[in-house]
């Protein structure tokens, strides 16, 4: 499987838009060569840079397998169409929530699960409910690793 998108390349700056300060809108990905078997997929998005341990950013899951993008700026609530579900996300509530590093420069990994069922979560569902629904159902996993810089208060990203 191959995880990219348009704003911003594996191992390259997030722009601010995507950032919680910044517009907090999601970026729009893009995935190809989903493993046969393949029910459903799943994307976590979280920051193993986090003072607290790894911090949770975005959980979609019951993405069908049909379904080979999302773009930009993906809607907040808890179903979405095509019957995609989003968790709880370290700042509370559902749906994307950007980066916002205290500190530095942190790493927010999108991780792509191929999986061969359909996690039975309700909308809502938290890092550990999907680790579990999911542990002994992929088929393959994709990463796509982008950075994002704290900025003080009042200045300009670069």
């Amino acid at each position: 499987m191959t995880l990219t998108s348009r704003a911003f390349k594996n191992e390259g700056t997030i722009q601010e838009k995507y950032s919680k300060e910044g517009g907090n809108i999601s970026p729009p990905l893009t995935w190809t060569e989903i493993p046969g078997g393949t029910k459903s997929l799943a994307l976590i998005v979280d920051d193993p840079d986090a003072p607290s341990g790894l911090f949770v950013h975005w959980l979609l899951y019951d993405i069908p397998p049909a379904v080979t993008e999302l773009p930009e700026n993906m809607p907040a609530g808890g179903r979405l169409p095509n019957g995609m579900r989003q968790g709880t996300k370290g700042f509370g509530g559902v749906g994307y929530g950007g980066p916002q590093p205290p500190s530095g420069t942190h790493r927010y990994i999108f991780h792509l699960y191929a999986l061969d069922t359909s996690p039975d979560l309700p909308p809502g569902a938290s890092r550990q409910e999907l680790d579990r629904a999911i542990q002994s159902h992929i088929l393959e996993e994709v990463r796509l690793m982008g950075k994002f810089q704290h900025r003080k208060p009042g200045t300009q990203a670069a």
